[in-house]
């Protein structure tokens, strides 16, 4: 990732930041204000990444897109054919390839692997990074909850493993995931987790899904509730795309890490779908 990203990436965060505190439209000239910018330079910078005006990007940043979103892309999942979930496994999805950990690694809860963390800016807010030599183990956004509590409930996942603050080995994850390319995960979860984790990654982009749809898809219709928890105990966010799933009144529902960053990414992911 460039200087000039990240100095982008900086700009649309606070842009983003500023628009969902606003309880009405933001006009270009007092987004550009805020942020120090002239308004054709951060109308450029912002429709370079948005790939949309900042003005039509704030239309989806409201709280009716979310039910629009069910109206229109309300996508039923498939119930998938089971997987070996006593071995290996690799699940693919757009940029994503997963591996899943054996019964033993769970069991040792991290015990003798060391987890390098770090702070990364992304255009969403602020997220904590961590990563095992075999991938990203925790993806989590801090804006709204805070470092402390992001960095407690990361590393809790992982109770028997040291960690070691490294952004120099986290920051490469992060910066795949951000332009796309291919990020190495590695996982720690039960066997109801794990499919309900496989089930999210089956959610194209733009579009969103129901807890009871997830239940479903996977075999289990009745716990709606239990797949509600398994979607919050989501490890990575956004590349494990919790946010894209709603209740099904097309209310946004809860986020783990805060629902002004699950608007936000059903946002970027509705003008990224569109714009195809």
């Amino acid at each position: 990732m460039t200087v000039e990203d990240r100095y982008h990436y900086q700009v649309i965060r606070r842009a983003i930041s500023h628009i969902d505190q606003s309880k009405s439209t933001v006009t270009l000239e007092a987004l550009a204000r805020d942020l120090g910018m002239s308004p054709q330079h951060f109308q450029k910078v912002f429709s370079k990444w948005a790939g949309v005006s900042p003005k039509r990007y704030q239309q989806y940043l409201t709280l009716d897109h979310a039910k629009t979103l069910m109206k229109t892309r309300h996508t039923l999942l498939n119930i998938a054919e089971d997987v070996g979930l006593s071995s290996t496994g690799r699940l693919h999805d757009l940029f994503l390839r997963w591996e899943a950990m054996s019964p033993g690694d769970y069991a040792r809860k991290g015990a003798g692997l060391q987890i390098s963390y770090g702070w990364c800016e992304t255009p969403f807010g602020e997220a904590l990074a961590m990563a095992t030599p075999r991938g990203l183990c925790g993806l989590g956004f801090t804006s709204e909850i805070g470092r402390e509590a992001s960095f407690a409930d990361l590393s809790a996942r992982w109770p028997n493993a040291s960690f070691v603050e490294n952004p120099l080995v986290v920051r490469p994850f992060v910066d795949a995931a951000l332009s796309g390319g291919t990020a190495q995960l590695q996982l720690i979860g039960g066997p109801f987790q794990i499919k309900v984790w496989e089930a999210l990654l089956s959610i194209p982009s733009g579009q969103v899904t129901t807890y009871g749809d997830i239940a479903a898809a996977i075999g289990n219709p009745k716990a709606v509730r239990a797949v509600g928890t398994a979607v919050g105990r989501n490890p990575i966010s956004w590349l494990i795309p919790c946010h894209r799933v709603l209740r099904k009144s097309g209310d946004l529902g809860g986020y783990h890490w805060g629902t002004p960053v699950k608007r936000a990414l059903l946002a970027f992911e509705t003008v990224q779908s569109e714009s195809i």
